[in-house]
């Protein structure tokens, strides 16, 4: 079959941020057999435009379409982000009668829910390397697709996800399917991801429900031979996505390890799990390339690092971030104030506590965006901050109540008197 496949996230944030779900996703339906074009609309002047000519050109049989986010996570004036998809699937529709399937991260959260308000024809639950090919068989021979495993079909629950236990059984994408071309890829940073999954269960968190709880794990060769080539096809900067570089610990500095002894010049940043670390891991990592770190503390109370489900402590955090300075890597800090139990006092002590660690970089964020089946979302139904039947679609965040008025301008006076 013919299949357009296209990214339709157009927001930096941080970063442009390249398409390494849907350039997976197009590697193993190549390897499937199929005919495949990824279109990437994060640098494409007119979106709309851009995906219509696409699917006029390339005559697809199936269009899939990756939903990497849903809103922007800030509560004081939050943006969503599916209007435009919404836009592009109706594009998409204007001029082909092909099938429209959902899929990305952002989707996986709210399968029904964005199926609905995105009108697709149907949509894959977190992973779509193997789903997808099978999908597309059973298109292909007009068999009925509504059993197949992590399908959700209009007006039907989503079915129950299948992860791929071994991610050695995945294709990785080449650098011509989804890496720009020309001299400017020197400049881009990459996203790598060799794990999925995550078991620690924070409060607030969707990787579960995106990626699963079992941590899955590519052999470091593999990721270090994927390295390879996208560093001879000229990338030389990389952030591993993964949600947690150092668990296992064992598998970070295998990896490390394997990087040095293969002797590649890159740079790389990598979010950390402020535990298990040690000066081995920091040093190991300094030595492959690495030049920041993402510390995802949250909170600089051990009371709200508790009732956040976080399995460290203060200084576990302190020391984490004193080695990873010494180690010579940056430190980007992360604070998320206003969980169930945090007060006035609690914030302060998060603030001041974030200050001694003189970080080179601090994120703030005062409320927590609700995501549906967590903890927090049964805390906030229990409190009346989310209704019974909202789906969370649209964005909606957890603040404790008797901050409501006080902590978005105490978070930017802190803001306003640093740099």
């Amino acid at each position: 079959m013919r299949v357009l496949l296209i990214s339709a996230n157009t927001e930096t944030m941080n970063m442009p941020a390249l398409p390494l779900g849907p350039a997976s996703v197009a590697a193993a339906t190549e390897s499937a057999g199929h005919d495949v074009l990824l279109l990437d609309l994060m640098f494409q002047p007119d979106a709309q435009s851009a995906a219509r000519d696409a699917v006029r050109d390339f005559r697809p049989q199936a269009i899939g379409v990756s939903v990497r986010n849903i809103d922007d996570q800030v509560m004081a004036n939050p943006h969503f982000l599916l209007p435009p998809v919404r836009e592009i699937v109706a594009a998409c529709r204007s001029v082909s009668n092909a099938p429209i399937i959902l899929g990305g991260a952002g989707y996986s959260i709210f399968p029904e829910s964005a199926l609905r308000y995105l009108g697709a024809d149907m949509g894959i639950q977190g992973e779509g390397e193997a789903a997808f090919p099978a999908l597309l068989e059973r298109m292909g021979g007009g068999a009925d697709v509504s059993g197949l495993s992590s399908i959700c079909l209009p007006g039907r629950p989503a079915h129950a996800r299948r992860f791929t236990r071994d991610l050695d059984d995945l294709p990785l994408p080449e650098p011509r399917l989804w890496i720009p071309a020309g001299a400017g890829r020197g400049d881009l940073w990459v996203p790598v991801q060799s794990r999925r999954g995550c078991p620690m269960d924070c409060t607030f968190c969707s990787t579960s429900l995106i990626e699963g709880r079992s941590v899955r794990r590519r052999s470091p060769a593999r990721v270090v031979r994927w390295l390879a080539a996208l560093n001879d096809a000229g990338c030389r900067n990389f952030n591993f996505v993964d949600n947690t570089f150092n668990l296992p610990p064992s598998y970070a500095k295998e990896l490390c390890s394997r990087i040095i002894e293969a002797g590649l010049e890159i740079t790389f940043w990598a979010i950390i799990y402020p535990q298990w670390v040690d000066a081995e891991l920091a040093q190991l990592m300094s030595r492959a390339g690495c030049r920041q770190v993402s510390l995802g503390f949250e909170s600089g109370s051990d009371r709200i690092l508790r009732s956040l489900n976080k399995r460290f402590s203060r200084q576990e955090v302190q020391a984490a971030s004193k080695l990873f300075q010494e180690a010579g890597i940056a430190r980007w800090g992360f604070l998320l104030l206003g969980a169930p139990g945090e007060t006035r006092d609690t914030v302060e002590e998060s603030l001041a506590f974030a200050d001694s660690l003189k970080l080179e970089a601090l994120n703030v964020t005062a409320g927590i965006r609700i995501y549906p089946h967590t903890p927090l979302a049964r805390t906030a139904l229990a409190e009346g901050v989310a209704e019974r039947d909202a789906d969370l679609l649209s964005p909606c965040f957890y603040l404790a109540a008797e901050l409501r008025d006080w902590l978005p301008e105490r978070v930017a006076a802190y803001k306003a008197s640093r740099p």
